[in-house]
């Protein structure tokens, strides 16, 4: 149910390999989390240049249930964000792994990726 090439995080993101951007990874949220949240009517990201720290709150996603942080998968630099979800951020509902990414960020340490979940790690830890 979960692309294999990605990786995952506990708090349900995905990143892909590589982004656009030179260097960067592309990072969005699973079919699980934008499910869960419901009908997405608001998307707050970093902007390019911001610093974020792997496992820290960099956004916001707001639907018509609640209110939910996006946190960053590894640590690095905004290198790009999808521009798109400023007029319809019902994308990350309607395409989550594709029109409905959420930003890029070229990784500190590039390493971190690979240390994220698999697809099957991810779908298991849903599981228990």
């Amino acid at each position: 149910m979960y692309p294999e090439d990605l990786k995952y995080t506990a708090e349900h993101e995905w990143v892909r390999t590589p982004g656009e951007a030179e260097g960067s990874v592309r990072v969005g949220i699973t079919h699980f989390a934008q499910e869960a949240l419901g009908d997405i009517v608001y998307v707050s990201l970093p902007e390019v240049g911001d610093t974020v720290a792997a496992g820290s709150a960099c956004g916001e996603l707001e639907s018509t249930k609640s209110v939910s942080d996006v946190y960053a998968p590894v640590a690095g630099e905004v290198a790009a964000v999808n521009g798109s979800l400023d007029a319809t951020p019902e994308l990350v509902n309607n395409d989550p792994y594709g029109g409905g990414w959420l930003f890029e960020v070229v990784p500190s340490d590039p390493s971190e990726v690979e240390g994220l979940l698999d697809a099957a790690a991810y779908q298991a830890g849903l599981d228990s």
